[in-house]
């Protein structure tokens, strides 16, 4: 029989927003159950080397490493205390609402299993069912991907699976990188390459300085902010990295090396405002081991959506989850924090993490001014690095959109156009896009704008269509064999 964790407020997820909401939670006086699919805490902002290699990881490359410690030393001191259960290597895989009693208000029930890392690894503790009366999910996000052709390539990566690989590891999974995109998140991840030592040939940014002339007063609301670009110029100049504007990467060029085919250089060009390539724009850097591609991010919906919250557009384009003052959803007792709500940045997560662990807890309003300001920053953000609108013109009929069921942009065009697929889950449907191992979290947002066609945005019914799963991980068939018929 799977084993039963009860308390008052369980957290899913471990990053700055979950961690935030743990502690509050705790030390609001509610008993804790924070889940979390890492093997310790930090979540993808916060990821560092494994603690007990030596010496210990002192934060270097991390932004916010004090708000971490502080975080961290209050959490294990709740732990220590009993007041928080701590399970980590776990994925919620089916979370629910339990049927309300005349005694007591609904609560929660959560069903986990090990990520597939941890179980490989053997130190597995088993899955476990989670109860509680009040939910917090901060299940965060991951790097929102356009195809281009050349990109399902070896030696493509994700902007933030590189920067991820650097922090958990402490090396870098190449030598001389390219990276493109839009949005501040390239900085870091430029200036963590140079610090370990990679070679950046070049950032190339799809959008322009100019784009954040309409939003300076949100700008001027968040000073820091202009503190870490001025870092980031830093390092920039002492590492020689060039950083071009109204940039794109049109092709990752690929050739064969030890047998195998891998990317090896990028043809580049300038676009104009709208994304579109500029003709006589064109140019090629060679021998590149490492191509990383940072769209902005994608909320991971899979567990919101499954209590049928209340959804909206944010201002980049995501499906968000819609929260009032106290972070609460249109679901009484469950809460959102973090990414959900809108991809603002870690500081914004931490805030509204401690938001959302106090009244879960049942403690008093906390909405803070440094919140409304940071909310305001990063619509500005998205405002000043949109995805550009003529991205489509990149592709190709035969560049792969789906990677996972090798879908092309042509087998989705000659949906949409000979089928009728205007939407995400009908793309699914006619083309086995998004069916693969990752479920459409890579190719959902192209796939979804590629059904709405060029230049028009995905609807909210589509991204809805494309996070939305009957189990938001993969589980064993034991464990579906082993529900009790009332857990249907």
């Amino acid at each position: 029989m799977t084993p039963i964790v009860s308390a008052d407020v369980a957290v899913v997820g471990a990053g700055p927003a979950g961690l935030a909401a743990a502690v509050s939670a705790a030390e609001t006086g509610a008993a804790v159950v924070l889940v979390d699919a890492g093997a310790q805490p930090g979540g993808q902002f916060w990821r560092h080397r494994p603690e007990t290699v030596v010496p210990v990881p002192d934060g270097r490359g991390h932004h916010g490493w004090r708000s971490y410690l502080d975080l961290r030393s209050r959490f294990d001191a709740a732990r220590g205390q009993g007041r928080v259960t701590y399970l980590p290597g776990l994925q919620v895989w089916m979370a629910q609402q339990n049927q309300p009693t005349q005694a007591d208000d609904a609560g929660f029930t959560l069903r986990t299993t090990p990520t597939v890392a941890v179980a490989a690894s053997g130190a597995a503790a088993g899955p476990q069912t989670v109860v509680a009366r009040r939910l917090v999910l901060c299940p965060g996000g991951y790097d929102r991907q356009l195809p281009v052709p050349g990109w399902d390539l070896p030696g493509v990566m994700t902007a933030g699976g590189i920067q991820a690989f650097i922090k958990a590891n402490g090396i870098l999974p190449g030598k001389r990188f390219v990276i493109a995109g839009t949005g501040p998140f390239l900085l870091p991840v430029a200036a963590n390459i140079a610090e370990a030592g990679g070679k950046v040939l070049a950032v190339l940014e799809s959008s322009s300085p100019t784009a954040w002339l309409p939003h300076l007063r949100a700008a001027a609301g968040v000073p820091e902010k202009a503190l870490e670009g001025a870092a980031y110029a830093a390092v920039f100049a002492r590492h020689r990295i060039p950083y071009r504007t109204r940039s794109i990467v049109t092709e990752v060029l690929g050739s064969r090396i030890f047998g195998m085919d891998r990317a090896s250089g990028v043809r580049t060009a300038k676009v104009d405002v709208e994304g579109s390539a500029r003709p006589g724009t064109e140019r090629i850097y060679e021998e590149v081991d490492v191509v990383g591609f940072g769209w902005g991010f994608t909320p991971q919906m899979e567990l919101p959506l499954s209590f049928g919250i209340e959804t909206q557009l944010d201002a980049d384009g995501s499906l968000v989850g819609v929260v009032d003052e106290r972070q609460q959803s249109s679901v009484p007792g469950l809460y959102l924090a973090g990414e959900v709500t809108g991809v603002g940045g870690a500081t914004l997560a931490v805030l509204e993490g401690i938001t959302a662990g106090t009244a879960a807890a049942g403690g008093p309003m906390m909405r803070e001014k440094t919140a409304v300001r940071h909310r305001r920053f990063a619509e500005a953000m998205h405002g000043a690095h949109p995805v550009p609108a003529g991205w489509q013109d990149w592709l190709t009929p035969e560049t792969t959109v789906c990677r996972c069921e090798e879908v092309t942009a042509g087998q989705i065009t000659e949906a949409r156009e000979t089928l009728g697929a205007r939407d995400a889950k009908s793309l699914k449907s006619f083309t086995r896009a998004g069916m693969g191992w990752c479920q459409g979290r890579v190719c959902g947002f192209a796939s979804a704008c590629l059904g709405a066609r060029p230049g028009a945005s995905p609807t909210a019914e589509s991204l809805s269509g494309v996070a939305k799963r009957p189990l938001a991980a993969p589980v064993g068939i034991g464990e579906l064999a082993a529900l009790d018929a009332n857990d249907h």
